[in-house]
């Protein structure tokens, strides 16, 4: 099995029927023994980010919307960003993975500027308890792959599942082109 840790993503298969996570390409974040966290990378909200957070409006990556991250506790948010400079860490950036990290929505804005090549606020997230995430992958519900750190700030996400898929080795490629419904197949 692929090793699962922060930085990777969950993409579903179709054996994952909870709506929730249909289709879904999902940024882990945290990952250890007490369970796992991510954030849903394709779901855009309509809502601007300045009608929420005001003052981050003019930062986030277009399209310049919050992101349904997940079904749990969707009044919180949690901002993904990527540094422009892996020696330009400003204050209330967490590294992730490489360049990619968590922005501490409490920062003042000033103090980032000029740091983000992008970022992205996401409504809720996606959590799992100890061993459940490995559980769901063993049943089949996720392929577990490699990120890119632009996966995250894509303009358009609505292909953002086929794309990930169609650039993995081997067969698992081939699942890029299945159809939405294999019914008409």
């Amino acid at each position: 099995m692929t090793e699962v840790r922060a930085g990777m993503l969950l993409v579903a298969t179709p054996a994952l029927l909870d709506p929730n996570f249909v289709d879904t390409v999902v940024l882990l974040l945290d990952v250890d023994e007490n369970g796992a966290l991510g954030v849903v990378l394709n779901r855009p909200s309509v809502v601007p980010v300045a009608d929420v957070l005001a003052d981050w409006g003019e930062v986030v990556a277009e399209p310049e919307v919050l992101f349904h991250g997940g079904p749990v506790s969707t009044e919180g948010a949690l901002a993904v960003a990527l540094l422009r400079a892996e020696d330009d860490v400003p204050v209330g950036f967490r590294e992730v993975s490489g360049q990619l990290g968590l922005v501490d929505l409490d920062t003042p804005v000033e103090l980032l500027d000029g740091s983000l090549q992008g970022m992205r606020i996401f409504a809720g997230y996606a959590g799992w308890g100890a061993d459940q995430l490995h559980g769901e992958i063993a049943e089949g519900s996720w392929y577990v792959v490699p990120s890119q750190p632009l996966d995250v700030f894509r303009l358009d996400p609505s292909e953002l599942w086929r794309d990930v898929l169609r650039r993995q080795p081997g067969e698992l490629a081939w699942h890029s082109t299945r159809p939405a419904d294999p019914d008409l197949n």
